[in-house]
């Protein structure tokens, strides 16, 4: 299968999803995993409409963004965040979603100079191998992070748990919907979370009628990556 074929089976069942819940396709915006993926196929998707792209290493993200620097892509980086390379990944990415703690967004205040965007990472599942804010963690930092004036947070990104039945993560994502209907209705200085970045190849689907407005595809839209 092309990039493009996988791509219209992509859109058609967004589109049915959306139709489930009486969302709007043009709502959903979708993110291309570069994992692992050669940059012709990067290319490929862009070619498509896939005009946002995310990175989980540095070094990988090096050599896509400079053999596709010609392009308009937005570039986030949606893996581990290091402390020890946040300026990198701040000069080399236009987003940064993966903000897994107050440690992190205080390196990121220090290094801007005006009001930067990002998305937080949350902890749906609370698993121990899994980066990112809880969600009673978070509500406890939520005073402390608003003297952080020069991080906005736009946005929250989430991975549920695995499940053997995939409609058990309905609970999840609805978790993550909930999370931020509340923090919203707190008016807080610098939160106005409008995107909800979750869903992925095997769970897209539920995401969207959980209210996902970005979703991170890597498989469904590229096939099976390279490393």
């Amino acid at each position: 299968m092309s990039v493009k074929d996988n791509y219209e089976k992509l859109m058609d069942r967004v589109d049915k999803a959306c139709q489930r819940v009486n969302r709007n396709t043009s709502d959903i915006q979708i993110l291309g995993v570069c994992k692992g993926q050669p940059v012709d196929k990067i290319k490929e998707a862009y070619d498509c409409g896939i005009k946002i792209m995310g990175e989980n290493k540095t070094q990988e993200a090096d050599l896509h963004q400079e053999a596709l620097k010609d392009t308009d892509i937005k570039w986030h980086f949606i893996g581990k965040l290091q402390k020890n390379k946040i300026n990198r990944i701040l000069k080399s990415f236009d987003f940064i979603q993966s903000v897994d703690g107050v440690k992190s967004l205080e390196h990121i205040h220090k290094r801007v100079a005006e009001e930067t965007e990002i998305f937080i990472e949350i902890n749906i599942g609370e698993e121990k191998n899994k980066s990112g804010f809880t969600v009673d963690g978070l509500k406890k930092a939520l005073n402390y992070i608003t003297n952080l004036n020069r991080v906005k947070i736009t946005g929250m990104m989430a991975i549920p748990p695995l499940e053997d039945d995939i409609e058990n993560v309905r609970a999840y994502f609805a978790g993550i919907r909930e999370l931020q209907e509340e923090i919203n209705g707190m008016k807080l200085p610098n939160f106005d979370i409008r995107h909800l970045s979750m869903g992925m190849s095997h769970d897209f689907e539920i995401a969207i009628e959980e209210g996902a407005t970005m979703i991170r595809i890597g498989t469904a839209l590229f096939g099976r990556r390279l490393l």
